[in-house]
Order: structure tokens, then sequence, then C-alpha cells
């Protein structure tokens, strides 16, 4: 069984898009944007140089019609579970940025081993979307390293 993180939450999405915003400003990015359409949101910012697009899944009714055991629910159930379903997933946005901004921040890690998959390309694509069908051509011919590759001689 998986845990959802905040599947119980109160903070309203609008509040967790708030919070993205000063993190953002807090760490220094210089750029900042939030938009919707149908079943995604999209936020995009500018940080150290580099532009960034995450784009989060909304949940749909069909994802909240049904209980766990597959049984139809009430219509006023569907809205209170899309709205937290919504919450639980701006919230999970949120803690990811967060995350990412104070490990570039301590020096863990830099901007592009963070965000790598979220940086916009001057093609418009993310690094994400360029490389996803790269890496599954790469597994499926069977163009892959050793898993545990031993010192070059």
């Amino acid at each position: 069984m998986t845990t959802q993180y905040a599947k119980e939450t109160s903070v309203s999405a609008d509040k967790s898009r708030d919070e993205i915003e000063r993190e953002l400003r807090r760490f220094g990015a210089t750029g900042f944007g939030y938009a919707w359409q149908g079943d995604y949101a999209l936020v995009v910012f500018e940080f150290k140089g580099r532009r960034m697009k995450f784009v989060l899944p909304m949940p749909t009714l069909d994802d909240v019609k049904r209980d766990k055991r597959g049984h139809s629910v009430d219509r006023r159930t569907w809205d209170n579970r899309l709205e937290a379903e919504q919450r639980r997933r701006w919230r999970s946005l949120a803690l990811s940025i967060k995350a990412k901004l104070v490990t570039v921040a301590d020096g863990i890690s830099t901007v592009e081993s963070e965000f790598m998959a979220h940086i916009v390309l001057p093609n418009g694509l993310t690094v994400g979307e360029w490389m996803t069908p790269q890496i599954a051509s790469a597994y499926e011919h069977g163009n892959m390293p050793p898993l545990l590759e031993g010192p070059r001689q």
C-alpha cells in the first residue's frame, strides 16, 4: 500500500501556489508564472539563469467517481474528493520545488541536477520531454552500459 503525501491537507490549492511563488522569490527566482487549461496546471519560473516548467496533472471526475472498491459515489462526494485531490497535488508540488531550491541553496546539488527534467530548452520542450523517448529507445534496443561498470583501463 502506498502512502500519498498531504492526503489529509486542508491547505488550499491557492495557498500552495502562493507558497511556491514566495519560496521562489526567497531563493532568488527572477520570474514566475502560473496557468491552467483543462486537466493540467502549469508553473513556470526563471532561476539561476534557467527557465523551468512544471506541468501538474489535475484530477478528473473519472478519478473521483468511484470508491476504492470501484463503487459509484454521489455527486457531492465527487466535488469534495476532486477538491481534496487538487489540494494534495499542489502541496506535493510545493514540497518538491521547495526541496529542490533548498538542496541547491545548501550546495548539496546544482540547479541542473535538481531541475534537469524541468529545464526548458530553446525549442520549448523540457529536458525530460526531449529525453524520455531517447531513454525508452536506449532500453528497447539494449544500448545501455552495464549497471556496475568496472574501472576504465
